[in-house]
C-alpha cells in the first residue's frame, strides 16, 4: 500500500494574504501545505480521502492520472469544495466515479453541488455515484476500509482503517470503543492543528497524548495551521517515531 499526502494543511487560522509571519515566508517546501487530503494506492485501485478547494492543483502536482473513487471524512468546505474537479477522471474511466459516504455528507454534498443532480443534465458536470457508508467495514478494490467515528467538537466525522494503515483528521477526542479499532495499527496519521487550546481540533500535545494511548509503530500528524510553527522547528521538538507530515510525503506499507 502507498499513502501520498496530497495536503497537509487546514484553512483554520489561515493568515491574511499580507501576513509575513515566519511560517509563511519560509523558504521550505514542508512549510507550504495546501489543505487535508491523501490519496491511498493498492491492489491496482488509487483511493482519494477527501476533495478540498486545492483538489485539482494536488492531483496535478502529483500526476494522478487514475482515480477509482472518493471517499469523504466530513462535509465541511476545506474536503469538499474541489469536487466538481473529479470529471477529468469520469472523461479518463468513462464512467461515473465512486463517491464514499455518509447519509448526512451525501445529503450537505447534493445540496453544495445540486447543479451534478439536476434532472437537466449539462454536458460536462461530474458524474457520481454515492455508496453510503456508516460505523461498518466497507469494501473497496478488495480491500476493507473500517470507519472510526470521532468528534470535531460536537459533529461525528469518519477516520479510517486500511489494513496497518490509519487515517483521521478534523478530531478533538475518540470515544473508548472506537479507539479499540486502532489496536494494532502501524502507521497513523491524526491531525495536530496548533500547539494552542482550540474547540474541534487536537492539539499537538494532545494528538501527542492519543498516539502514545494508540502505540503505533510510526505517527504522522496532518491538518496542521501556520499557528503551529516552522516544520523544522517542531520536527526537532517531536518524540521517536512522531513526525510531521508534509505535502507529497509518500509512505509505503
Amino acid at each position: 500500500m502507498k499513502i501520498s499526502f496530497l495536503g497537509t494543511g487546514t484553512s483554520q487560522g489561515v493568515p491574511v494574504i499580507a501576513c509575513h509571519c515566519e511560517v509563511c515566508t519560509s523558504g521550505d517546501i514542508r512549510d507550504k501545505r495546501l489543505r487535508s487530503s491523501i490519496l491511498v494506492e493498492y491492489n491496482g485501485f488509487t483511493v482519494v480521502i477527501d476533495t478540498g478547494p486545492d483538489f485539482r492543483y494536488q492531483m496535478l502536482r502529483a500526476k494522478v492520472d487514475k482515480l477509482d473513487a472518493v471517499v469523504f471524512t466530513h462535509e465541511h468546505k476545506d474536503h469538499v469544495a474541489g469536487l466538481d474537479d473529479i470529471r477529468a477522471f469520469n472523461y479518463l474511466n468513462g464512467k461515473a466515479l465512486d463517491i464514499y459516504a455518509s447519509e448526512r455528507v451525501e445529503k450537505a454534498i447534493r445540496s453544495e453541488f445540486s447543479y451534478i443532480f439536476s434532472p437537466i443534465r449539462y454536458p460536462g458536470i461530474p458524474l457520481i455515484e454515492f455508496k453510503e457508508i456508516g460505523k461498518d467495514p466497507f469494501s473497496i478494490g478488495g480491500q476493507i476500509w473500517e470507519p472510526i467515528e470521532v468528534m470535531h467538537y460536537k459533529l461525528p466525522i469518519l477516520g479510517f482503517r486500511i489494513g496497518d494503515f490509519t487515517y483521521i483528521t478534523d478530531a478533538k477526542s475518540i470515544d473508548q470503543q472506537e479507539m479499540m479499532k486502532l489496536r494494532g495499527t502501524k502507521i497513523l496519521v491524526l491531525n495536530a492543528l496548533q500547539k494552542d487550546r482550540h474547540i474541534s481540533h487536537l492539539t499537538l500535545d494532545e494528538a501527542l497524548h492519543l498516539s502514545r494511548e494508540i502505540k503505533a509503530e510510526k505517527t504522522y500528524f496532518t491538518h496542521i495551521s501556520h499557528k503551529m510553527g516552522k516544520h523544522v522547528d517542531v520536527e526537532n521538538l517531536l518524540p521517536y517515531s512522531t513526525h510531521l507530515a508534509y505535502d507529497q510525503l509518500i509512505v509505503e506499507l
